[in-house]
Parts: C-alpha cells; structure tokens; sequence
C-alpha cells in the first residue's frame, strides 16, 4: 500500500512561551486533552519541546555519527543479554540498518560503561556528556506524557507506581542510503514493545506512520526541536485498548544516511503488565488481555510464532 501525502501528525507544543507546564494550570489541562486526542486517534504524536539546547541537539548526532563510524568489530562489543538492546547490523533482510543500545542511558555509570567498552584507551567523556545531558532532558518530556495520559484517563492514582516500574533504552540508529531513487526498506512495519517511544532524527525523512485504517503516511517532523511519540503495546494493553499503538516503519530513499536517536520506556525485568481495574468495564470495555509478564512477551516476539503473527501481542496473551 502506498504513502498517503496529505495526512500528517498532530503538533502538540509542550514549550509553551514564558509559561513552565505545571499539573492543574489552565496550559495543562490544554495539553493534556491534546495529547489524549492524539493518542487516541494515531497512537502518536509530533512533540515541540525546546528544553534541549541547540548546541546539546547538535553534538548528539555528531557522537551517533563518530559512534557508527567505528570499525564493525568494535561495534559488535555492544552486547546485551536481552534481545535486540545490543548491536543490531549487517542482516541480509535489513542491509541498510544498524543501531546499538545503551540500557538506562541517563545513569552516568551506563553510559561510561558503554564508552568504555567502545574506546577501551580512554573512553570517551564528550560522548558521556551528550548523552546524559540528553536523556536527562527527553526522560522529563516522557515523564509529563504520560502522567497527562493517567490523568486523561482517570487513573493518576496509579502514576508512582506506573513510573517507577519502568526503565530506559537509548538506541542509537543509523540507516544507510540506498544510493537511488528508489525508495528501499529500511526497517520494517512494527509496533514497539514498550510502554513508550520517543525519536528524534537528523534532516533525513524515512520515518512513516501508519492509521488504523491501513493508510500509510510520512512522520515528519517540522523543526530541530521537535520529537516523535509513539505509544508501545505495553501502553496499549495496560489502557485496555483505550489508547492505539500503531504500526511504523523506515522507508529509504537517496543517498545520504539517516541517523536518529529512540529513547524507549519499557516494564522493568519481571514486571507484570495488567490493566487497572478502573479501565474494564465488561460493557464497554471488556478485558482484552490477560496480564503478562513484558520479559516473557519479549521472548515470544523474536520466535517463529511471533515473528510471523500479526499482532503479536494478541497472540501471546489476548483473550
């Protein structure tokens, strides 16, 4: 199915001018109704938020550059226990990809780690830097993001909870071009697994959204300063399907390389995925999903089972 041009993402502005968006202000409340719509509607949303400096934005795709730009042996150190938290690359069915991951990237003692690891003589403290600054940064937006969405839900009693139970992944990604105009697969068609998922690119586009109805359409963002939020299945089983998680995808084209950053929220190691009881309503909104272990449905994604099912998580644990 092709690309539907004329839609696009809805622009919600967390930087609202001379005014620090605070729970129960008037600005709040308006964001807040924004951001439910939007998640609601698309599972997604282009976010403007001006808190990282410029200078910060601009030495975080210089580092994925430098990082990317290491000999393939030392890429590889980038292992992980857990699937697909490591170095990512050189697969036949994705040759334009690569990307690496750093596990809880805003603890300074992870990321030197992590540089550690790639430059063994002295590590690399303009990387750390960049990196932490960033993360500080980006977890705050992802933190007000979803307390809107319990709020907007009716569930912020669940808010503490809900935010201690997580972590975060910093992936790090880079898409080759495919030196035509052709346009080539880059990443195929997915929903993340996580509770949430926040991009942020560099100048080249690739990145397409699709809706509920099936229609296709390019994410792109309209300024530097702007990031992409995209709801996980996590997020969608624990809302009892109130919210969307949607399908997205990289379509290549050209020939230069497409580097961007995915802050991820996920369920910490044996956490049990459960939708409140608040949100069940065996009228309305009948329990779609029996609660889950998000380590287990980890595993179950990259078997044969879940790689070919069509919606993973309904496969694994719906009811």
């Amino acid at each position: 199915m092709g690309t539907e041009t004329s839609l696009r993402l809805p622009i919600i502005n967390f930087s609202v001018e001379h005014v620090e968006l605070k729970p129960g202000t008037p600005e709040w409340n308006t964001v807040r109704s924004q951001v439910r719509k939007a998640v609601e509607e698309f599972g997604c949303f282009e976010a403007q938020f001006d808190k990282i400096p410029t200078n910060i934005r601009k030495a975080l795709f210089d580092a994925v550059q430098q990082l990317f730009d290491l000999p393939l042996q030392t890429k590889q150190r980038n292992v992980s226990k857990m699937s697909f938290h490591g170095y990512v690359g050189q697969l036949p069915a994705l040759p334009l990809y690569e990307s690496m991951g750093i596990d809880d990237a805003n603890i300074p003692e992870n990321v030197q780690n992590f540089t550690s690891v790639l430059w063994p003589n002295n590590g690399n403290p303009t990387f750390c830097e960049t990196m932490q600054s960033y993360c500080d940064q980006l977890s705050e937006l992802d933190g007000i993001i979803r307390r809107m969405i319990l709020e907007s839900l009716g569930v912020e009693r669940y808010l503490e909870e809900h935010m201690d139970s997580t972590n975060y992944l910093l992936r790090l990604m880079k898409y080759k071009g495919p030196q035509t105009k052709e346009t080539k697969l880059g990443l195929k068609a997915h929903t993340d697994k996580t509770i949430s998922s926040i991009l942020y690119q560099n100048q080249v586009e690739g990145l397409e959204v699709q809706t509920k109805h099936g229609q296709w359409f390019s994410a792109k963002p309209s300024s530097s300063h702007s990031f992409i939020v995209i709801l996980g299945d996590c997020f969608y089983a624990w809302s009892n399907g109130r919210l969307h998680s949607p399908n997205h995808r990289v379509m290549m084209t050209g020939n230069e390389a497409r580097y961007s950053t995915g802050l991820f929220s996920m369920p910490k190691a044996g956490y049990i995925v459960k939708a409140p009881q608040e949100l069940v309503d065996e009228d309305q909104y009948p329990l779609l999903f029996k609660p889950f272990d998000h380590s287990q449905f980890l595993d179950f994604c990259y078997t044969q089972a879940g790689q070919t099912a069509l919606s993973p998580l309904h496969s694994y644990c719906g009811l």
